[in-house]
């Protein structure tokens, strides 16, 4: 039987420190997963590495595979790219498996697992972790549906919930402030003060409004160079700021200073130079860039980053508010995942059952052939009928019980049933003449296997 096992770290179970050393890129990613695939155990695998988590979604399976050999293997892998004990990495990794494996990656998914809650780019993360796979050979018919089916899952949170639909980093909040203050930002004149993340996320918020952008900044030249041509601005040295905020509409401020940039008296005589006409100040610095007192000024509109988190704190109350939806939206989905499972599951051991009841048939009817001299052929096909009669209606109700089986108690009540009579792993079996779930997930793998051969 195949099974579902997911590895990971996230910003929940390990510090940076340790979440960095297991961070890949998409080429690491691809090395990585075919090294798992290698393994006797995994048959298909996914990794997610974003900067706030990495996970490893692999499909167990085949003859005599384990998903505690398998889990090993992995961790060994994984302890080993991170240059730690595994006893120790094992401290800070979450194992599910089956359906509460499914599960995490919806969660991932939805953004119920992010940082922010809710955050968008997850899921095109996904999406590309799983092209990606693809790409290396590792994925196949079951991690292509949970992963299908994570996106759609994705897809309904957000297109049915509000979970997504308020802004809550600080550039966008920045942003979305600024246009609810001026009431558009087109062919507005906008300074950025500094060149790091925060000013790159600012600028593309901006860019998406229409806006021109200016960056001053004395040091990281270069990066605020990058940032101006690739968001359509230009780049002016500190020394310029005076006559930048003469024409400016906004500034936005995110510099590294340890000390204020914009004073309250040099802001005041760039006031009268502007007629005291309206300037909207956006400090997001820590410390800040802009003194405080420049507020008191006529004309001036100035917000700190408190301004701003306390918008994030509303909006973050709001996406909490849609959770619960969220989740149950995740449940409708993993029991539909969880349904397809099972009967992936349950083929096989219903297959290998039945295939016992025949044997054991076959080998009655041979025990005892030389005791029917006198018995006709018609009497014999009649013998054999009713034998196979006799097992076919003992198995039924153990059947159709196989079929129905919840996810809460599939996996275990399958292998009862294979130990309790003993059925052997490679037992002939109804899909090798239908062409059902379980042969097709290995007839579709080795092919993969071979082709990259």
């Amino acid at each position: 039987m195949s099974e579902l096992l997911a590895l990971g770290i996230s910003h929940k179970t390990a510090a940076v420190a340790l979440r960095e050393r297991l961070a890949f890129t998409e080429h690491e990613a691809q090395e990585f997963m075919r090294q798992a695939t290698a393994t006797a155990d995994v048959r298909e695998a996914v990794v997610i590495s974003t900067c706030n988590r990495t996970e490893v979604y692999l499909v167990v399976g085949g003859a005599g595979g384990s998903l505690v050999k398998a889990e090993a293997d992995v961790l060994g892998l994984l302890a080993r790219r991170a240059e730690i004990r595994p006893t120790e990495l094992a401290e800070a990794i979450y194992s599910p498996r089956n359906c509460d494996a499914a599960r995490q990656l919806y969660r991932v998914t939805a953004g119920l697992e992010s940082m922010i809650l809710g955050e968008a780019e997850i899921q095109g993360q996904v999406r590309r972790a799983h092209e990606a796979a693809m790409r290396a050979g590792t994925t196949g018919p079951l991690s292509n549906r949970l992963f299908a089916a994570a996106l759609t899952t994705g897809k309904r949170v957000r297109s049915e919930t509000g979970i997504g639909s308020s802004r809550v980093s600080v550039p966008s909040v920045a942003v979305d402030l600024a246009l609810s203050v001026l009431g558009g930002l087109e062919d507005r004149h906008v300074v950025i003060l500094g060149a790091g993340e925060t000013s790159e996320l600012t600028a593309r918020a901006l860019a998406e409004q229409g806006a021109g952008t200016i960056f001053v900044a004395n040091r990281h030249a270069d990066r605020a160079l990058s940032l101006a041509q690739r968001f359509g601005g230009s780049v002016v040295g500190l020394d310029k700021l005076p006559d930048q905020l003469v024409r400016a509409d906004i500034v936005l401020c995110s510099t590294a200073s340890p000390h204020p940039i914009v004073g309250r008296d040099e802001l005041e005589l760039v006031m009268d130079q502007r007629g005291h006409r309206a300037l909207l100040l956006i400090d997001i610095a820590v410390p800040r860039d802009v003194d405080p007192e420049c507020g008191e000024l006529e004309g001036v509109s100035l917000y700190d980053i408190d301004d701003l988190q306390a918008v994030i704190a509303r909006n973050l109350s709001t996406r909490a508010e849609e959770t619960p939806r969220a989740l149950e939206i995740v449940e409708e989905e993993i029991h539909r995942f969880a349904r397809w499972l099972g009967q992936l599951d349950a083929l096989p051991t219903v297959s290998a059952l039945r295939a016992h009841g025949d044997e054991i048939v076959a080998q009655v009817l041979a025990e005892n052939s030389g005791r029917w001299e006198s018995a006709s052929p018609r009497d014999l096909a009649r013998i054999e009928a009713i034998a196979r009669a006799v097992m076919s209606r003992l198995l039924h109700e153990p059947t159709i019980r196989l079929r129905s089986l919840g996810e809460d108690r599939g996996h275990a009540s399958l292998e009862l049933v294979r130990e309790l009579f003993g059925l052997r792993e490679d037992a002939p079996s109804e899909e090798q003449g239908a062409g059902g779930l379980s042969s097709q997930l290995a007839e579709v793998h080795d092919l993969q296997r071979r082709r990259e051969r």
